[in-house]
């Protein structure tokens, strides 16, 4: 228990023999219940899931014996996919398994040892004080964080950010890809979790399925870690369906939000501004391909000017849509509370 809460952790791993016990292993004392899922992994990740259950569930149940505490059910569960089916589905099993247990808050620590155990407290903190409905990860807001993580790798981060921002409706949120996560198990019965995308963009899809039903975010700042470990993205395929999700959930919650009076200024804007961009693209393409003469220069400038227009008209949209967005995302105060301690001590 935690406060007074019951804390499970779900470890998706996938071809991480070698760090997936690790990361059982190392979670929290104060956790109530680890699900381990294999998701079709070709490698020993199953059987090293299976030895590290077998002996901390012995050892969980000799504790108690010993103190004459209460064991109430496996501290690891381990479950299998018996195909690969994404991170996602197995994430969404995990969440499963921990709705049916009754847990109250679940936090998703990958099974690739990245995740620093020491910290999983600031994202469950903000949950059970109910100051936030969902905690993630943030290595990139703050430079000392980022650590080894590769310039290249850095700006596709801040890139799939700033998408993710205009997708999901969540626009202080950073680092959209970072999977370290706590969710109230209340939010988690609340939305559509079947329909949350079952792969490397279940991260992004949840986001947006989060801002549909108002749930509160707050971004967690934490430094990134890096191990041997190897990284299973295709980028060639990932792009491209990353980004095809990230277009249909901007349309998605456009269509969802014209509903709702604190979002129908965005909405318009955002229309307007779609409208007059492509029709000052088409403008400018018809001149271009008639030849740029005089008799048709004005047609040239009226497409560069509705095109700028467009934009304009978009932009004020974010700004909208931001603003209609700020009861849903928490200020992270976990410093103020950890240097408060930290001087307490002193």
């Amino acid at each position: 228990m935690y406060n007074g809460n019951r804390i499970a952790v779900v470890v998706p791993a996938y071809n991480e023999e070698g760090f997936v016990g690790r990361t059982i292993e190392t979670t929290p004392s104060f956790v109530d219940r680890v699900y381990a899922v294999d998701d079709g992994s070709t490698d020993g990740t199953w059987d090293e899931i299976r030895r590290t259950t077998r002996r901390l569930n012995a050892d969980k149940e000799k504790a108690m014996i010993a103190d004459g505490g209460h064991h109430d059910g496996e501290f690891v569960v381990p479950l299998r996919h018996e195909t690969n089916r994404g991170v996602g589905a197995s994430i969404k099993t995990g969440y499963r398994a921990a709705m049916e247990d009754d847990m109250d808050v679940v936090a998703v620590m990958n099974g690739d040892a990245q995740m620093d155990p020491s910290i999983l407290h600031r994202f469950v903190d903000p949950i059970v004080e109910g100051r936030a409905d969902y905690a993630k990860g943030d290595r990139i807001s703050r430079r000392e964080n980022v650590g080894e993580m590769s310039r290249w790798r850095l700006f596709g981060n801040h890139l799939l950010t700033s998408l993710t921002n205009l997708s999901s409706g969540y626009w202080r949120t950073v680092d959209s890809q970072n999977g370290y996560t706590a969710i109230s198990v209340d939010a988690l019965r609340e939305i559509p979790l079947d329909d949350v995308y079952d792969e490397y963009g279940f991260l992004n899809d949840l986001l947006t399925t989060l801002n549909l039903h108002d749930f509160r975010v707050v971004n967690v700042p934490h430094r990134a870690v890096y191990g041997d470990e190897e990284s299973g993205i295709v980028y060639r395929e990932f792009v491209p369906r990353l980004s095809g999700l990230l277009l249909r959930n901007f349309l998605r919650r456009l269509a969802v939000r014209s509903r709702d009076a604190r979002y129908v200024p965005a909405v318009l804007a955002y229309c307007l501004g779609l409208a007059a961009a492509f029709f000052g693209a088409g403008s400018v393409l018809r001149a271009a391909e008639r030849g740029v003469r005089r008799r048709y220069s004005s047609g040239l400038l009226r497409g560069v000017v509705t095109g700028v227009c467009g934009v304009v008209l978009f932009v004020l949209g974010c700004r909208l849509d931001a603003r209609a967005a700020e009861p849903l995302e928490t200020e992270y105060t976990g410093d103020r509370y950890e240097a408060r301690a930290d001087s307490d001590a002193e």
